[in-house]
C-alpha cells in the first residue's frame, strides 16, 4: 500500500495493544482478533503490539521498582558479564511466554529459533561493544542510547512474531511486520521505515502485526523513552490514513480509578476530546502519549480507547471537537513536589522565573502546574525528591537571596470538555471540607476544562473520592455516554477543519 499524510482517510483502523493485554493473547484470539468474525472482517485492521508483560522490564529496568534489567546492568558494568545473565533471564521469560500461547510443535520450534537468534545476536553485539570500549579511544556512554534501542526491539519483535504465527495457525492471513531494523544497514527516518514496512501489504487481504518499536534516525527513545510504541502507532495511523486509531487497554476510560472510588461508582466516559486527553496525560493518566495525540489530531484521525476484553463495547471516542456536554468527566490525582521559591525583592524584577525554568529543564524535571504571586513562584513537579534537591542546589547559587523549599503534596483535578457554569471550584472546596481533607491551594485558570486542588499527599485518595461523589456521582442528571453515531465522512471533515 502507498502511504501519504495528505490522502483521504481509508477504510482500515490502526489498533494498539499493550503488554499486559498481550500476555492474555489467547483471550484476545477468541475476542478481539477473531471472535465471531467472518473472513472478510479479519482484515482492514493493523495491530501494533507491545512486548509481553514484564519483558521490557527485564530488558531495560523495572518501570516501578527500578530493578536493573540487561540495559542497566550493561551500562554499569566494567568488564564483567552480569548483563549476560540478564539476557539469559530474558531468553527464558520469552520462551515461557510463547509456550503458554502456542501449542503446535512447528510453531513452537519456529518461535524458539526466532528468540534464540535475536537474543544471541544482541549478546554478540554487546560483547563486541564492551571489548571495543575497553580501549580509551571509544567511550561507552556515546553508544548507550543505541544499546537501549536495540534491546527494546527484542521484546516487541518477539510478541509480534508469535502473534502473527498464532493467527496464521487459526486461518488468518497475518503478516509479521518488523520495524525494529534488525540487521538492517540502512538508517531511514520513521516515516520511511513505516513506508518500507507497508509498501507491499494489501490491507483488504492481510492482517499486519507490527512491532511497537521502530528503529529510525530520529531515535525514538531519545525523546520518548518507553512511550515510543504509541508514537509509532500514531505515525502508522497518520501515514496509512487510517479511518480510526484504537488503543486497547485492560479497562475502560472511566470517571475515576475504580480501585479508589469503587468499580460500581465509576462510569465510562463514552466520548471526549483531545483537550481532555491532554489534561489526563499531564496528570500521568495517559489515554495516549501527548505527542501521539498531537499526530492523530493534526491528521484528522479520531482515537478510540476500548477494553481489549470487551470487543463488543464501543469504548470512548476522542476527537478534536472543542466544547461539548457540560459535565465533569473525570476526577484523578497525582503525587507532586511543590518547589517554592520565595524572594522578598522579586516583585518588579525580571528573570527569576527564567532562572527557575532553566534549572528545571536542565535536570529534566516535568512541570505539572505552576502558581505565582508578587514574591513567590511555585512549580508543582512530577519528579523524585533527589532530583528536586539538585534543582534546589542550583537555585541556591543563581538566586542566593531566595528561600527555596520542596514539599510533598498531591494534585487532584476535576476535568471535562466544558465545566462552564458548574461552580466546580466552590463545590469541590465544600466537598473536601466535608470530607475533612485539608486544601493547601486551589487553581482554576478560567478555561473551563479543569480545576485543581493541592492537598496533603496522604489524603489524595480521600480527595478523589469526595470530589467524585460530589461532581460526578451526585450530579443531578448523569448524562449517558455519547455513542459514535456521527457519519464517518462528516466526522472526518470536522476533524480536518479543527
Amino acid at each position: 500500500m502507498t502511504c501519504n499524510d495528505n490522502a483521504p482517510l481509508r477504510e482500515h483502523t490502526v489498533e494498539k495493544i499493550g503488554g499486559t493485554s498481550m500476555s492474555r493473547t489467547c483471550e484476545l484470539l477468541d475476542g478481539l482478533f477473531i471472535g465471531d468474525r467472518t473472513e472478510d472482517a479479519f482484515y482492514n485492521r493493523v495491530f501494533v503490539v507491545s512486548a509481553y508483560a514484564g519483558i521490557t522490564n527485564l530488558l531495560l529496568e523495572h518501570k516501578k521498582t527500578g530493578d536493573s534489567g540487561v540495559y542497566a546492568l550493561f551500562a554499569n558494568a566494567d568488564h564483567d558479564h552480569g548483563w549476560s545473565d540478564g539476557l539469559n533471564r530474558v531468553l527464558k521469560a520469552m520462551t515461557d511466554a510463547h509456550h503458554e500461547i502456542l501449542d503446535d510443535k512447528a510453531d513452537l520450534r519456529a518461535a524458539d529459533d526466532f528468540v534464540r537468534e535475536r537474543v544471541e545476536g544482541a549478546r554478540s553485539v554487546l560483547i563486541d561493544l564492551q571489548r571495543l570500549c575497553s580501549y580509551g579511544h571509544f567511550q561507552l556512554d556515546t553508544h548507550l542510547l543505541t544499546v537501549r534501542e536495540l534491546l527494546s526491539g527484542l521484546g516487541e519483535a518477539h510478541s509480534a512474531f508469535v502473534t502473527a504465527t498464532l493467527l496464521r495457525r487459526h486461518g488468518v492471513n497475518a503478516r509479521f511486520v518488523d520495524l525494529t531494523g534488525w540487521r538492517d544497514e540502512t538508517h531511514p527516518s520513521l516515516d520511511q521505515r513505516i513506508d518500507l514496512g507497508f509498501e507491499d501489504i494489501d490491507l483488504a487481504r492481510e492482517l499486519p502485526i507490527v512491532t511497537g518499536y521502530a528503529q529510525c534516525r530520529e531515535g525514538l527513545m531519545r525523546e520518548f523513552d518507553r512511550g515510543y510504541s504509541e508514537v509509532t502507532f500514531s505515525r502508522i495511523a497518520a501515514r496509512t490514513r487510517a479511518r480510526e486509531a484504537i488503543v486497547h487497554k485492560e479497562f475502560h476510560l472511566s470517571s475515576a480509578d475504580p480501585k479508589v472510588v469503587g468499580a460500581d461508582a465509576v462510569r465510562k466516559l463514552g466520548r471526549t476530546n483531545y483537550d481532555v486527553a491532554d489534561q489526563l496525560s499531564n496528570l500521568g493518566m495517559e489515554a495516549i502519549h501527548p505527542r501521539a495525540a498531537k499526530t492523530l489530531r493534526q491528521a484528522g484521525i479520531p482515537l478510540r480507547v476500548t477494553n481489549a476484553f470487551e470487543p463488543e463495547d464501543p469504548g470512548t471516542l476522542i476527537d478534536a471537537e472543542y466544547g461539548g456536554e457540560t459535565r465533569v468527566e473525570m476526577v484523578t490525582g497525582l503525587p507532586v513536589l511543590a518547589l517554592e521559591v520565595f524572594e522578598q525583592d522579586m516583585v518588579g524584577v525580571k528573570g527569576y522565573d527564567a532562572r527557575i525554568l532553566e534549572s528545571l529543564t536542565r535536570h529534566r524535571v516535568r512541570i505539572v502546574s505552576k502558581s505565582s504571586n508578587a514574591n513567590t513562584i511555585t512549580h508543582y513537579v512530577d519528579a523524585s525528591l533527589k532530583l528536586v534537591k539538585r534543582v534546589e542546589a542550583d537555585l541556591a547559587e543563581t538566586c542566593p537571596g531566595a528561600r527555596v523549599r520542596a514539599r510533598k503534596m498531591a494534585l487532584v483535578s476535576a476535568i471535562g470538555r466544558n465545566l462552564e457554569g458548574l461552580s466546580v471550584a466552590r463545590r469541590g472546596l465544600a466537598a473536601l471540607e466535608a470530607a475533612q481533607v485539608k486544601v493547601l491551594a486551589v487553581q482554576d485558570n478560567g478555561r473551563a476544562v479543569d480545576v485543581q486542588w493541592l492537598v496533603p499527599a496522604e489524603q489524595a485518595d480521600d480527595a478523589v473520592r469526595a470530589l467524585h461523589e460530589e461532581l460526578v456521582a451526585s450530579a443531578e442528571e448523569t448524562a449517558k455516554p455519547e455513542l459514535d453515531a456521527e457519519p464517518l465522512e462528516a466526522k472526518a471533515a470536522s476533524l480536518r477543519a479543527a
